[in-house]
């Protein structure tokens, strides 16, 4: 049989993501067909090391055989069934499972495929909340400034990126948004130490919230770590303020830990860091390690209970087709024992100081603005070049990086470092090493 001819299909039929048409010239894409551990292999055997984690999902890295066998397993005894007035055994384990994993364990929890419809549940289930309680008039969200939760409309509403989403405003319901505290001068490095004469300042995001704090059903955060804003980071001790202020005023919390949970910043969750009980938690991406869609909104019962349908029906009229899917929740199921077991969130603690300690010496060169580490994640913001000059600097690194064998996507000016969890000491060390002789060869 004639094998297809993959550049060919590809430039005729397959939009790419986040792609813009001049990242598809000249040359094919790398068709990637393999992944082991660290590395993905393209379809000449070439190997790259995935500093990302494809898009910070794939926190056991590639055929992690523990997921694959759990996937095997479940796909032979039951491939999917609704939950609509139905169960199955992966979908009730997982709920238990996720529910446990908070604070407090009472909590149910609503399973989609994505973290955007994670995010979009959340945001509806707030706002009906107010309504079956009596508060109709409290429809307002409140967000951090340049956050962001996806792409779907309400997602967009409360994570508005400029460049991506200026041609939708129309659909948008606007959120109030709130200023972060910025770093309190370059190069301090870790974002849960900054210096104590330099605390992170909650006086402005007061002032905005008490100012609409009679029509706000819910603040929605993505916690510590502003991911599509290039990994901006702030104190957990802000966060316990923002915590507190909503407690005190009856706004709801919602947690976006879609991105930063199952151990990326040195805890399970990132609000962890904070000492915080938020309402309603998101979780998606390392979720199944990355390897097959599903994604959880975890709400507090007291939210949960007031969506009975006597003597009013408040049934929450939201669902997804591949709601908790069996295969995908038994993936869930066991790479939640694997963090367990193999205590990745210390390991990510632990190997992240080693990271930042092998970065930190590029906040010395003229051409960067700042390093910071959270955990394992390690971002350089860049200056840019002057005068400007095609590639930018940021691409330039990606370039070699790419030509030395190691997949990075930059964040505008940020250029970042988002391992596997699993990454031995040894390729981190190897790993950061590559990041700092491309940004020393970017100029």
């Amino acid at each position: 049989m004639t094998q297809p001819d993959h550049a060919t299909l590809d430039r005729r039929h397959l939009w790419h993501p986040y792609t813009k048409f001049s990242g598809l010239v000249p040359e094919p894409l790398p068709l990637i067909v393999r992944g082991e551990g660290l590395y993905l292999f393209d379809q000449t055997g070439r190997q790259y090391v995935d500093a990302i984690a494809s898009w910070w999902c794939c926190a056991l890295g590639h055929g992690h055989p523990r997921i694959i066998a759990a996937i095997e397993r479940q796909a032979r005894e039951l491939q999917h069934s609704i939950l609509g007035n139905l169960s199955h055994p992966r979908a009730v384990e997982l709920a238990a499972q996720l529910a446990a994993l908070m604070p407090t364990p009472d909590r149910h929890v609503l399973f989609a495929s994505d973290g955007a419809s994670a995010v979009e549940a959340a945001l509806k289930i707030a706002l009906q909340y107010r309504h079956n309680i009596g508060q109709p008039q409290r429809t307002k969200f409140a967000a951090l400034q340049d956050a962001y939760h996806g792409d779907t409309l309400g997602a967009v509403s409360v994570g508005y990126v400029e460049e991506f989403h200026r041609v939708f405003r129309p659909l948008l319901q606007p959120a109030v948004m709130l200023p972060l505290p910025d770093r309190p001068r370059p190069g301090e490095g870790h974002a849960l130490s900054w210096p104590s004469s330099a605390p992170a300042d909650f006086t402005l995001a007061r002032q905005i919230l008490e100012a609409h704090a009679a029509e706000l059903t819910a603040v929605i955060v993505e916690p510590l770590c502003l991911g599509a804003a290039g990994m901006r980071m702030y104190p957990a001790v802000w966060l316990a303020e923002l915590a507190g202020w909503c407690r005190t005023n009856n706004v709801l919390l919602i947690v976006d830990e879609i991105a930063m949970g199952f151990g990326r910043t040195g805890k399970m969750f990132a609000f962890e860091h904070a000492g915080i009980d938020p309402d309603i938690v998101c979780v998606g991406k390392a979720l199944s390690a990355g390897y097959l869609p599903i994604s959880a909104t975890i709400v507090r019962d007291a939210i949960y209970r007031t969506f009975g349908d006597q003597p009013t029906d408040h049934t929450f009229y939201h669902g997804h087709t591949f709601c908790g899917n069996p295969i995908a929740a038994a993936a869930a199921l066991e790479t939640l024992r694997v963090f367990a077991e193999e205590r990745l969130a210390d390991q990510a603690a632990d190997k992240g100081r080693q990271l930042a300690a092998w970065l930190q010496p590029l906040a010395a060169l003229p051409q960067v603005k700042d390093v910071r580490c959270l955990g394992l994640i390690g971002a350089v913001e860049l200056h840019p070049d002057a005068p400007p000059r095609v590639p930018s600097r940021p691409q330039r690194v990606r370039q070699w990086l790419f030509e030395h064998g190691v997949l990075l996507r930059p964040l505008g000016s940020v250029v970042y470092l988002l391992p596997p969890l699993v990454i031995t000491d040894r390729e981190l060390e190897e790993l950061a090493g590559r990041l700092t002789q491309a940004v020393r060869a970017a100029g």
